[in-house]
């Protein structure tokens, strides 16, 4: 959105050194989080560090009904890094004069293709090559010609849905709040927050529990997850 002040945008100037410079806003908050979590751990926690644990355990709580309690700690740290990483990224946005790197498709569609080979990595890891593959031929060998080359293009697609779901959203959200600044720039604008604030996390969960669903699909093959 050219022409749209921020304040980044009026430093480094409008086109992808503006996404740029709030990629980088966005990881210095997030690293800051981390180190104010981490600084000063004690075993009754207060604060920041109080705040971090519950998250985590809430992203236990949400892996270990898609791919149980061992490997929803196991994949923890990718799944908490990127869902702070998005969420932190989507609620800058919902700030006037910041712009969430969200909605932009630069940004999310490498977090969809770290995503994609990951979880293909680990299921070649834990399956092997020949296993892994042989899935997607499904269980009848005389369909196998038709289901393999579906299932390819099955999980291909998934780059486009996580990338252009989390972009579609986002940038509709900021347009939303764009339009609603420039018609009524005080009181109005005051519900939609809320509103926006939900968003922010729903598609922040939405991305996460994605995550958990594509590694249980991959690593996990023999539970039929």
């Amino acid at each position: 959105m050219e022409g749209v002040f921020t304040y980044l945008g009026a430093i480094f100037g409008h086109g992808q050194m503006l996404f740029v410079s709030h990629l980088v806003l966005v990881a210095i908050i997030v690293l800051a989080i981390a180190k104010m979590a981490t600084k000063s751990l004690r075993a009754v926690p207060t604060g920041t560090q109080n705040v971090m644990e519950a998250y985590l355990g809430g992203v236990i709580a949400m892996g270990k009904d898609v791919i149980g309690e061992e490997l929803a700690r196991k994949y923890l740290p990718l799944v908490a890094a990127v869902g702070l990483f998005i969420f932190v990224s989507n609620v800058i946005g919902i700030i006037p004069g910041f712009e969430a790197p969200t909605s932009n498709i630069n940004i999310t569609l490498p977090l969809a293709l770290l995503v994609f080979f990951y979880y293909n990595y680990e299921g070649i890891r834990e399956n092997g090559v020949i296993k892994y593959f042989a899935h997607f031929a499904g269980p009848v060998k005389l369909l196998a010609p038709l289901m393999f080359p579906i299932e390819i293009v099955s999980h291909i697609s998934r780059i486009i849905s996580l990338s252009f779901r989390l972009f579609g959203n986002i940038k509709g959200d900021d347009l939303f709040l764009w339009v609603l600044l420039m018609l009524v720039p005080f009181i109005a604008p005051l519900p939609a927050y809320l509103l926006l604030t939900f968003s922010a996390l729903l598609q922040t969960f939405v991305f996460m529990i994605l995550i958990y669903v594509y590694l249980a699909g991959a690593v996990a093959m023999e539970d039929d997850h």
